[in-house]
């Protein structure tokens, strides 16, 4: 503890003379304390303009990306009907695939990736009917072919649903016994 002391000792000894130790007039209190009270508000800039052009810009950016993430088909010539009966149906498929992700596992990995592939070739055959449906028109050959693709989808992402519990519920039973 000495040898600390006395090296501050050592220390001040050598800045003895280079402090600063002017004294502060009488007023200066009295003038900080004017200079706190009168201090100016700051300025509020007006910012409205700035915000707005970032609003739009982000508005602009959101609209397209909305737009760029639609499908792209449009029935130039079938009904509402069968524009009404896609749109279900695709809802449906939608919801089934998200179904398919949520159970996404290294198990079931290999088990999705074929799902989604095959998934793919139901979407290319459904790409073939509708570019038949807006060439030809509707007739019930087409319009059934259409249903029918847009069922098997359906019914195949059940199906995978189905056995990707049950691979689970094996997994979770394998400790019991069966007479």
């Amino acid at each position: 503890m000495k040898k600390e002391n006395d090296s501050l000792d050592q220390l001040f000894e050598k800045f003895e003379n280079q402090w600063d130790v002017q004294e502060l007039n009488p007023d200066h209190q009295a003038d900080f304390l004017n200079k706190l009270n009168n201090k100016k508000q700051p300025v509020r800039k007006n910012y409205w303009f700035v915000t707005a052009i970032a609003a739009s810009i982000v508005l602009m950016l959101g609209v397209s990306l909305f737009y760029k993430n639609e499908k792209p088909k449009e029935f130039k010539f079938a009904s509402k009907e069968t524009q009404r009966t896609d749109s279900i149906f695709s809802i449906l498929i939608e919801n089934e695939l998200v179904k398919l992700k949520e159970k996404s596992s290294p198990e079931n990995e290999q088990i999705i990736n074929d799902a989604l592939k095959q998934m793919k070739v139901f979407d290319a055959d459904y790409q073939k009917i509708i570019n038949e449906l807006q060439k030809n028109g509707e007739n019930k050959q087409i319009i059934y072919a259409m249903i029918s693709n847009l069922q098997t989808r359906i019914s195949f992402l059940q199906t995978v649903l189905k056995r990707i519990e049950e691979n689970e519920n094996l997994k979770n039973t394998t400790d019991e016994k069966t007479l």
